[in-house]
């Protein structure tokens, strides 16, 4: 995919406005039959046993109309911009007002609205940087664990 257009897909992402309390309702997404998906739980738990429920993949789904393709290049993006926004989140820097504001929005387009939230209230002083910092960590490992779980799926055909 052309980074222009990856680049724009994240930016409407991070415009996409989330439905409160019902986009939070179900972190996890729907029940998926495991033996059908992968032929053994164990097979599954490998990779979702990590995810903590910080991203909700099901709604990332969702608005990517299930194209993995597009999924995998919005979470790839999503962990690229993170490397950038890291070094922001610290009170000695003079962005990091912008940093946590560009965190929320393309943290909820991504689905990871318990990040979202955390940057909100960061941005109202409810917040320290190092709450976003950690809300971001948890986001980026479950990301990671749904990457893994999504290159099991591909192994097995």
């Amino acid at each position: 995919m052309d980074p222009l257009i990856k680049s724009q897909l994240l930016y409407q992402l991070s415009y996409t406005p989330i439905r409160g309390s019902e986009a939070l309702a179900s972190p996890g997404g729907e029940a998926r039959n495991i033996r059908n998906d992968f032929g053994s739980a164990s097979a599954f738990f490998m990779a979702r046993r990590d995810i903590s429920g910080a991203v909700d993949f099901a709604y990332l789904e969702g608005f990517a109309a299930g194209d993995s393709g597009v999924v995998d290049e919005v979470l790839a993006l999503f962990r690229e911009q993170a490397a950038l926004w890291t070094p922001m989140l610290d009170p000695g820097h003079p962005g990091w007002r912008d940093a946590v504001h560009t965190v929320k929005g393309a943290a909820r387009g991504v689905g990871a609205f318990a990040l979202g939230e955390v940057c909100e209230r960061c941005e109202t002083g409810q917040e320290s940087l190092d709450a976003v910092r950690t809300a971001l960590d948890a986001a980026l490992m479950d990301i990671a664990a749904y990457a893994h779980e999504q290159a099991l799926r591909s192994l097995k055909g």
